[in-house]
């Protein structure tokens, strides 16, 4: 099978929105569709984002004007996979960091170390199993190494989680992909690869 990672750039706007019209989200909540819209930038003074509608039509003025950041995996000209991943310092103006990331340690200001974040898989349900997030995981490395990142920076949901386990990734993954764990906190954990300079030529 073909899989094709592309970065996800304001012309796939349309695409990127159809894929989340069609495909579950969260396995634990049913219709509970994000599209991501509260994991991209401080712009939510005044917004509602509680209405699956609004989620949506704010998603697509983000992607359009570049905020939301991440990896769509193509088969052919559908999408059957996504990965959110944007500049740590930058998601932490964000409404869903605010509200749910506060156990996650922070650089210090001046510091200059650049982490890349990854909030969540989405996988289309007939292509799970298949390797495409260890595909969107590898292309994120590899770019934020050329980017001149620092680190990569991911937060898998334990399983006690209120949250289904799979749209934060699973440790295993991460683990082989040179991963390890910063802190194991009550809320969750923080894993987190170092970059080299060479890794992504």
């Amino acid at each position: 099978m073909e899989i094709e990672i592309r970065r996800l750039t304001p012309d796939l706007a349309e695409d990127y929105i159809h894929f989340f019209d069609i495909t579950p989200h969260d396995d634990n909540v049913a219709g509970n569709k994000c599209y991501c819209a509260c994991w991209s930038n401080d712009d939510y003074a005044g917004k509602d984002f509680s209405i699956e509608e609004n989620r949506r039509k704010y998603a697509f003025q983000y992607v359009k004007g570049n905020n939301i950041q991440g990896y769509l995996a193509y088969s052919g000209d559908k999408i059957v996979g996504w990965c959110n991943s944007n500049t740590k310092s930058d998601c932490q103006k964000c409404i869903s960091w605010q509200r749910f990331m506060s156990y996650v340690p922070l650089e210090e200001p001046g510091s200059g170390i650049r982490i890349k974040s990854i909030f969540c898989f989405v996988i289309a349900p007939e292509m799970k199993r298949q390797g495409i997030a260890t595909r969107l995981l590898e292309r994120i490395c590899k770019d934020a190494a050329q980017d001149g990142f620092d680190y990569v920076e991911a937060y898998p949901y334990k399983e006690s989680s209120y949250q289904s386990s799979d749209f934060g990734g699973h440790f295993e993954m991460y683990k082989k992909e040179g991963f390890y764990v910063l802190p194991d906190t009550q809320q969750g954990l923080v894993m987190r690869k170092q970059l080299d300079e060479g890794a992504g030529k």
